[in-house]
């Protein structure tokens, strides 16, 4: 039996040729009090490089700054907004794969710590079958500052796509393309895995 083939893509830095985070955030909440809230998380930062805290926790924390009670209307409309700008930073190598991989019939899956308020217009304007993302969590009309599940990066990446597909990534034929330790897990599940891909 014939196994069916993946295309799992990391986003930020593999499909563009920057991180596409820290933009949306300017866009939805102004530089300003972006900046201020890096500068109010300085501490964790330096926690962060020391090896004392964790990408995941110093994101948790941003996110509770800014997103916590933010208009859920507002957050949707820079992330539409934003995705139209995005498109300016595709690697046309990127672009051309994912072509050779709809072209086969191969099952596209963007995988990305990005987040899903940006990355849902992204991925379906780019032919991706499926999203798997970091989602912000909403109570309403209102962000709860909250992710929903967990930052989608390193091992999360692994255990979001084989809950999507009911089986092991070992089950089938994976092809793997990220740019980033966060995406390490993904790749080495992969037969064929491209580390970086898309420079030239």
């Amino acid at each position: 039996m014939t196994m069916q083939t993946l295309a799992l893509f990391d986003f930020d830095g593999t499909i563009t040729t920057r991180d596409t985070f820290a933009p949306y955030l300017f866009k939805a909440f102004g530089k300003v009090r972006v900046n201020l809230a890096f500068a109010s998380l300085g501490l964790q930062a330096l926690q962060v490089c020391s090896g004392l805290s964790t990408r995941d926790r110093f994101k948790e924390r941003l996110l509770a700054r800014l997103f916590t009670g933010a208009d859920r209307a507002r957050l949707e409309s820079a992330g539409r907004d934003h995705a139209i700008d995005v498109t300016k930073w595709y690697r046309p190598g990127a672009l051309e794969r994912i072509r050779w991989h709809r072209e086969r019939g191969h099952r596209l899956i963007m995988v990305s710590a990005s987040l899903d308020l940006y990355l849902e217009h992204i991925a379906k304007g780019l032919g991706f079958d499926d999203l798997l993302c970091t989602q912000i969590e909403c109570d309403g009309a209102r962000a709860t500052g909250r992710m929903k599940g967990l930052n989608c990066r390193a091992v999360e990446k692994v255990t979001r796509v084989e809950q999507l597909l009911g089986k092991p990534l070992a089950d089938f034929e994976v092809y793997a393309y990220g740019d980033s330790a966060g995406d390490t897990e993904m790749l080495q599940q992969a037969r064929h895995r491209f580390y970086k891909p898309f420079r030239n």
